[in-house]
């Protein structure tokens, strides 16, 4: 049984809450998507790893359409995503990014980085989304963060305020483009930590990372890309210890090496 049965057993009867079929994406003379077919279940989480530049950032990026498509189709929560407008404002509130970049507003509080999104799009009262971020806050342990600017805190606490920010639109899926990259090395696991206990609490989570750890230890399926492709996928367990393909093997020849 994998860990998406166990946490979520009704999972594989609903519809996907990600789904993506014969999608491409140019860059100019750049094929960096080829027929991507993807479909993420509810409560699941799918950890994309590979090489760089192998497309894995770019994908996570058009599930909310921060990158165009060329052709073939994505759904969020079986919604056709919308080209542009107040749909597409729509399904980015349903749709929870954390970048490599922290992207707090410098001159707000932490805690209204993390209500803005409720109170202007939600329209949540103040009062309502103060006690919402107060929370989230604590759930990410910097509750006692909440009054100060994000320039006092470290790399490790902006990130979990970005992933407060995110969770506090209540979000359908979680995107995560490497977000432990641009930070310090002692700050990299206080931020997955975070991460481990939102996929133990169900949250449906599609994380492009370098952190084969954290691989191991959250995801339900491991997707392997390689030059635009999904090469393979797999569950963690058969993914590391039997790959399929030459070019995984390949790969986790050289990064587990070390």
């Amino acid at each position: 049984m994998t860990a998406m049965a166990s946490r979520n057993p009704s999972a594989a009867t609903d519809h996907p809450v990600v789904a993506m079929a014969k999608v491409n994406k140019h860059f100019g003379a750049l094929h960096v998507l080829k027929d991507i077919n993807l479909s993420i279940s509810k409560g699941e989480v799918v950890v994309v790893i590979g090489p760089s530049g192998s497309g894995k950032s770019t994908l996570c990026r058009t599930i909310n359409r921060l990158e165009a498509i060329d052709s073939g189709e994505i759904r969020v929560d079986a919604q056709l995503l919308p080209e542009e407008g107040k749909e597409l404002a729509n399904l980015r509130a349903d749709v929870g990014m954390v970048f490599q970049s922290f992207n707090l507003f410098a001159h707000k509080t932490i805690l209204q980085n993390v209500t803005l999104g409720p109170i202007k799009v939600r329209k949540l009262p103040k009062s309502e989304a103060d006690y919402l971020g107060r929370d989230l806050l604590r759930r990410v342990g910097i509750e006692d963060q909440s009054d100060k600017f994000p320039a006092q805190l470290s790399g490790g606490q902006q990130q979990r305020v970005a992933i407060a920010r995110a969770l506090a639109m209540k979000p359908k899926v979680m995107l995560f483009d490497e977000p432990t990259s641009a930070l310090d090395p002692e700050m990299v696991n206080e931020v997955l930590d975070v991460m481990v206990d939102l996929a133990k609490q169900g949250m449906t989570m599609v994380v492009v990372t370098h952190e084969m750890g954290f691989a191991r230890k959250a995801a339900d399926r491991v997707v392997f890309m390689s030059d635009g492709q999904i090469v393979e996928e797999n569950t963690p367990d058969e993914f590391f210890t039997n790959p399929q393909s030459q070019r995984a093997k390949d790969f986790l020849s050289k990064i587990l090496q070390h």
